[in-house]
């Protein structure tokens, strides 16, 4: 588990001030990969029951527009939220039970940057889901 002085450092690399809130927010973001906005303030609440659920949001607003923590949303889903920022990786996603896993690009270093008609944009990321069932939804079914 990331030790809250790793986190201190974090935010300070950014030019954040370093409250409670932020520091407790990206550490139920560490410590709960791909959770939506409710996990990640219930856990926050759970250690620190006087951070405030505005709190929360403003903190988890924050720190994705500083690119620390990156919002995804699959169609149909909660907004939810990672810590892997910067690498262009993509998610798989379970239709049935919506656990969410990180992939890395399919080829080499970032090949879904190259649009086949880029229509003059400078890409700079590119977001795929894979979608289908994870292994214990096939073994329900």
């Amino acid at each position: 588990m990331t030790k809250p002085v790793e986190l201190e450092h974090v935010l300070r690399q950014a030019s954040m001030r370093v409250t409670l809130p932020r520091v407790a927010v990206l550490a139920a973001v560490t410590a709960n990969p791909h959770a939506d906005t409710d996990t990640i303030r219930d856990a926050v609440r759970q250690a620190h029951p006087a951070v405030s659920h505005q709190a929360v949001y403003d903190s988890l607003k924050l720190l994705t527009q500083l690119g620390i923590v990156r919002k995804i949303q699959p169609h149909g889903h909660n907004a939810r939220y990672e810590t892997r920022v910067g690498d262009n990786h993509h998610h798989l996603v379970c239709r049935a039970c919506g656990t969410v896993l990180d992939v890395d690009c399919a080829v080499g270093g970032a090949p879904c940057l190259h649009a086949s008609n880029d229509h003059g944009f400078a890409i700079d990321e590119a977001e795929v889901m894979y979608w289908g069932l994870c292994p214990q939804c096939q073994n329900a079914g």
